[in-house]
């Protein structure tokens, strides 16, 4: 998978776009910034908005090239990304440490996702946000990205049973115009979760 980012990544073009997940930016506008972690985070165009807000960003990923672009982005903001290149389920992410965690379309196999949503329950601090976007099994009917793979979407049954002992907030599958760069245009069916610990 390393590969397959670096690759996808390496256009100069940012091929999700530099502007932030809708989703993502109207939740941040509500909460005083924080500490925040950005799993699986690409070329950064969510951490950089969050950075431009006056929180502190960590953020990680495999690809070498995503890093390169956020760091090169962060710095046309004049802004600062942690930006750590790391394997989902390598990285020592801290226990009680984030204010929020967002996952924005951070999609694991079932072999390992249980797994690494555990580590982002304990990462984060008590009454920490947990924020995601991903997109549901209806998304194989559409063109506007995504794993082509059922076993990597999401529905509301899997994040209840990964997040159960997280205070749900909201919790919904639902159907969206996406005007994320190439790769995410188009109709698409995500699901979107906040919870609290």
């Amino acid at each position: 998978m390393k590969k397959f980012w670096n690759d996808r990544y390496a256009a100069e073009e940012f091929v999700y776009g530099k502007e932030p997940n809708e989703f993502f930016k109207s939740e941040l506008s509500n909460l005083q910034p924080g500490k925040l972690l950005l799993p699986c985070e690409g070329e950064g165009r969510n951490a950089v908005f969050a950075a431009r807000q006056k929180w502190k960003v960590d953020a990680f990923d495999q690809s070498e090239k995503g890093k390169e672009k956020c760091l090169a982005l962060a710095n046309q903001y004049k802004v600062t990304v942690n930006y750590t290149i790391a394997d989902a389920l390598e990285i020592e992410m801290g226990e009680n440490k984030y204010d929020m965690i967002a996952l924005i379309f951070a999609h694991f196999p079932s072999a390992i996702r249980k797994q690494f949503h555990q580590k982002c329950i304990n990462a984060l601090k008590p009454g920490g946000l947990l924020l995601l976007e991903a997109f549901n099994p209806l998304q194989l009917n559409n063109e506007s990205g995504g794993p082509k793979d059922p076993d990597m979407l999401y529905t509301t049954a899997i994040l209840r049973d990964d997040f159960g002992n997280l205070n749900f907030k909201y919790l919904q599958e639902l159907k969206v115009n996406l005007s994320e760069g190439k790769h995410h245009e188009g109709k698409a069916d995500v699901i979107r979760l906040l919870a609290t610990k």
